[in-house]
């Protein structure tokens, strides 16, 4: 929700982080607010972010913090792959997944579904610094579909060595919500190879703990091997939780020095991502808040 809280403030972005909180961020410059088939699209500059995603309402991806987020749902799992050659992506509309993705010099295939082809061309416009090329890569294969449909359609296929969900939260727009599902998550156990591993972001455990634990429990009815762990996103307001799984891989045996040998033989220069971050990652617990969601 857009408001005007005076004229000390100016326009804001006033957004729920739970049902009964808020968060404020206040907008300096309106670069595009579009209608798509999906969903509303907003491209703002924010005083303390920068250039920023906006998607019905909720902050997605901001230019000063985005690599926080990017790059913890991409490389824990990839680096705990051994030899990563085909990725899948499904959301992730700005391309900086993506462009996270191809840095590893071991990929040499990474398909992305996104349902909103318009908000793809939004993003080749206006986020270039998100998605730096990885678009025009002649590794990357952009389908405009939906991705559970995609991803139906295809199997089972066990093709893929590892498999990001970068999508919008579970308890936010309809658009994704099928995709935190148990079938969802079977298609895509069938679609990985049998060593394969993947992740999705599963929005925040504090303030929505049954969606969280609910989301949890779909992704541990299919995999043997499942590990959790959360980052603190500023532009988001709240720690961001994400789900890494399994049959085989287990990123939590990675030790600092395996991360980071992994990460130099592949090429892989990160900003905020490295062995040391990798290990307290899944060292730490998840926190389940206590509020009843509404």
């Amino acid at each position: 929700m857009m408001g005007d809280v005076g004229l000390k403030y100016g326009p804001v972005i006033f957004e729920g982080v739970s049902p009964n909180a808020a968060f404020m961020t206040r907008v300096k410059r309106f670069i595009l607010t579009a209608r798509t088939k999906y969903q509303e699209v907003q491209i703002l500059e924010l005083y303390e972010y920068g250039r920023a995603l906006v998607l019905d309402g909720y902050i997605q991806s901001t230019e000063n913090d985005e690599f926080i987020y990017h790059e913890s749902l991409v490389h824990p799992i990839t680096v705990t792959h051994p030899h990563p050659k085909k990725a899948l992506i499904i959301g992730g509309g700005e391309g900086a997944t993506l462009r996270e993705i191809l840095k590893h010099s071991s990929i040499d295939e990474a398909v992305m579904v996104d349902i909103d082809g318009e908000l793809i061309e939004f993003a080749k416009k206006y986020l270039d610094f998100m998605h730096q090329g990885s678009f025009n890569d002649p590794r990357s294969k952009l389908l405009i579909e939906d991705g559970y449909k995609y991803v139906k359609d295809i199997a089972p296929r066990k093709y893929f060595d590892v498999v990001v969900l970068d999508l919008t939260d579970p308890y936010g727009p309809e658009i994704s919500r099928k995709l935190y599902s148990k079938e969802f998550y079977a298609m895509v156990k069938s679609v990985m190879k049998d060593d394969g591993i993947m992740v999705t972001q599963a929005g925040n455990s504090f303030f929505y703990p049954r969606t969280y634990a609910r989301v949890l429990e779909n992704i541990k009815a299919n995999f043997s091997i499942v590990r959790e762990y959360w980052v603190w996103i500023p532009s988001f307001g709240y720690a961001c939780n994400f789900i890494a799984a399994s049959d085989t891989l287990d990123p939590a045996l990675m030790s600092e020095d395996e991360v980071n040998s992994r990460l130099k033989s592949r090429n892989v220069e990160t900003k905020f991502y490295d062995g040391a971050l990798h290990v307290s990652f899944f060292k730490g617990k998840v926190l389940l808040g206590k509020v009843p969601e509404e």
